[in-house]
């Protein structure tokens, strides 16, 4: 396992990272604890979650088997998302992050997050009153470094400008939707990312097993998540199916697989610090180190990837 700076910060985080969006649900504590194990002793040291992953049962579970492994790990989670139907338990004011950021320690069992994330954009708050809460947490000692998620880069514009008109906590991370199919944060967001400084990192690397080349078109593996996913229209197309292909002869030819490339694509781009993969069992944790570890493309092969 190699190890990268998020952003322009001096935090180093594993450059594969582990996400845990299935802890507490799909994975049960057994499970969870097996998949965990593994990242750990393979060197994985970031490990991402989120307060609406399972409606906390995702920190929960991390926090009790973390146990005295916690301070091996960077732990980042995020905040904004709806946790129920009220109006008043979701988005980025101060009222509830102040609420909400306890809620989450007290679940992950620790003093301190390393990277508390904004879950998304939140229009009916002003950015200055979420940077104003983000910045007295890290005064306070309970959030260690700030990051995005799902934002678009003029909106990161506007609150880096405003954090640094201000003199608060700056964000040093971008976590977004990105994989060799799914490029559109390329037009923007990407260098919104260069021009701040920040280290962005990609969520479905693998574009939620599309990317491993078990799916064929027509053919749906029984049991494959994605097939009975609402993403399901807008990732098994005729399209993607020949994109998939194209893909598969490009690493094929070069003596590797398309889960190597899907992982060596992104950690070739200089601006990713760590890209996050989910996994259901410890043999999917191995595959997926393995692959990040085996294959960084020069830039005529990016190039090539591009075209294709």
């Amino acid at each position: 396992m190699e190890y990268r700076r998020l952003g322009q910060s001096g935090l180093l985080v594993s450059e594969l990272g582990l996400g845990a969006n299935n802890f507490g649900t799909r994975l049960d504590e057994a499970r969870t604890r097996a998949v965990l194990d593994q990242a750990l002793e393979l060197g994985v040291t970031f490990i991402d979650t989120a307060d609406v992953y399972g409606k906390g049962a995702s920190e929960t579970l991390l926090g009790r088997l973390l146990g005295p492994r916690r301070a091996q790990v960077v732990l980042a989670t995020k905040v904004g998302m709806p946790m129920d139907d009220s109006p008043f338990e979701r988005g980025a004011s101060r009222r509830w992050i102040m609420q909400e950021v306890e809620a989450s320690l007290r679940r992950l069992n620790t003093d301190y997050i390393d990277l508390y994330q904004l879950h998304e954009p939140d229009p009916g708050t002003p950015i200055l009153e979420t940077l104003q809460a983000l910045e007295d947490l890290v005064r306070a000692g309970k959030v260690r470094y700030a990051g995005y998620s799902n934002f678009a880069g003029w909106q990161m514009i506007d609150a880096d400008w405003t954090a640094r008109t201000w003199h608060l906590v700056r964000p040093i991370s971008a976590q977004d939707h990105y994989n060799l199919l799914a490029r559109d944060i390329e037009r923007e967001l990407l260098p919104a990312c260069r021009a701040l400084g920040l280290g962005l990192i990609p969520y479905y690397p693998l574009e939620s097993g599309f990317l491993t080349g078990k799916y064929r078109a027509g053919v749906i593996p029984p049991g494959a998540r994605l097939g009975e996913s609402r993403r399901a229209d807008r990732v098994l197309t005729a399209e993607n199916f020949v994109r998939l292909e194209r893909l598969e002869g490009f690493a094929r030819e070069r003596g590797h697989s398309l889960l190597e490339l899907a992982f060596g694509w992104l950690l070739s781009h200089s601006e990713v610090a760590t890209v996050i993969a989910s996994a259901s069992s410890a043999e999917q944790v191995r595959q997926n180190v393995q692959a990040a570890a085996t294959w960084r493309l020069d830039p005529s092969e990016m190039e090539t990837v591009g075209a294709l």
